[in-house]
């Protein structure tokens, strides 16, 4: 098969691939569509994903397709069934899967960081993580299930009531998905801070009450406190500004993935006399049927999102210039195949 194969940092190549044998629980997939990741430019340059990769691999977490091939163990899935998948394969025996926490597996895999993904023509996974697609939904939203289900798991951590005023900080895809389920809320006020000047109008269809740009007058009036602050960055500065924003009593989610050598300079006094509540957020565990069904019923929009649309072969050089395209959110498609994409 044809696929793009990191092969060291800062190296991505389109190869003929030899595809991973099938195991009998695991099935092989048409990839028609495979959404690109802030996590795969991190894997890009060098850093880790969900767990340490070790190239060459195919990357790809987000992804969706048609089962092609069935181990001789799968019984719940068929040739020709459309699937989104959940990347994420736990241990199931280390304390944190006995306890309930298998996303903090210690032996943690997954599809596209540790083993090939989706950015190739076919790829294999367990049958287990395999979620029908209904019909209504193309290939491109089944992609975007993954990060919603991320999202959907930090959104949870939060205690969200009607009286609260919430900061979102970053509104690229991340932050605009936040915004989706934090408007269901019925929040009292949702301030995004978002240096795009061009995705504010976004923003504010969205649901959002105010945009602004993080200059350094606004960054001091942010500062007056919100009941909840998202974070969905990952920088310094603006995990700095998170828990600074927050007011007595509020609570903080640090959503964005940081470079693992960013330090940030925290108040402990101002956490102890406010009382915040600082909570992080890792991957998706158990909620990718969720996911599924808020993008079926139009609760949730992911498809508006998407600002670029890419060929397979295009993945080399996109990955390398990612940063300067402006992209909100993109998707390796297939539009010559069949079904939506």
């Amino acid at each position: 098969m044809k696929a793009a194969v990191l092969k060291a940092p800062h190296q991505i190549e389109i190869l003929e691939w030899e595809s991973a044998g099938l195991k009998p629980n695991e099935v092989r997939i048409q990839v028609n569509g495979c959404g690109i990741c802030g996590t795969d430019q991190h894997i890009y340059h060098g850093n880790p994903g969900s767990a340490a990769v070790t190239p060459p691999i195919v990357l790809g977490h987000e992804l969706a397709g048609v089962v092609t091939e069935c181990g001789e163990h799968v019984q719940q899935l068929q040739i020709g069934d459309r699937v989104s998948i959940d990347p994420n394969i736990y241990c199931g025996g280390c304390r944190y899967c006995r306890n309930g926490q298998p996303h903090l597996c210690d032996n943690l895999q997954a599809v596209g960081v540790t083993r090939d993904g989706g950015m190739g023509e076919s790829c294999v996974v367990p049958a287990a993580n395999c979620y029908l697609l209904p019909d209504s939904l193309s290939f491109a939203e089944g992609a975007l299930v993954e990060p919603l289900g991320c999202v959907l798991h930090g959104f949870k951590k939060v205690n969200i009531r009607p009286i609260h005023t919430v900061l979102l900080i970053g509104g690229g895809f991340i932050g605009q998905l936040f915004l989706q389920l934090v408007k269901m809320q019925g929040v009292a006020r949702i301030v995004v801070s978002e240096p795009a000047i061009e995705k504010h109008e976004a923003l504010l269809a969205l649901g959002a009450d105010e945009v602004v740009q993080p200059t350094a007058l606004i960054v001091e009036r942010l500062r007056a406190g919100f009941d909840i602050v998202i974070e969905c960055v990952g920088r310094k500065e603006s995990m700095e500004l998170a828990i600074d924003a927050a007011s007595k009593g509020g609570q903080v989610l640090l959503f964005g993935v940081a470079n693992p050598s960013t330090q940030i300079q925290v108040s402990p006094f101002a956490i102890f006399t406010k009382e915040l509540r600082l909570m992080g957020s890792f991957i998706n565990p158990h909620t990718h049927e969720e996911a599924i069904a808020l993008i079926d019923q139009q609760l949730v929009k992911v498809e508006p999102l998407i600002s670029h649309r890419f060929s397979l072969d295009e993945v080399p050089q996109i990955m390398g210039n990612y940063a300067e395209m402006n992209v909100t959110k993109g998707v390796i498609v297939y539009p010559s195949r069949a079904n939506r994409a």
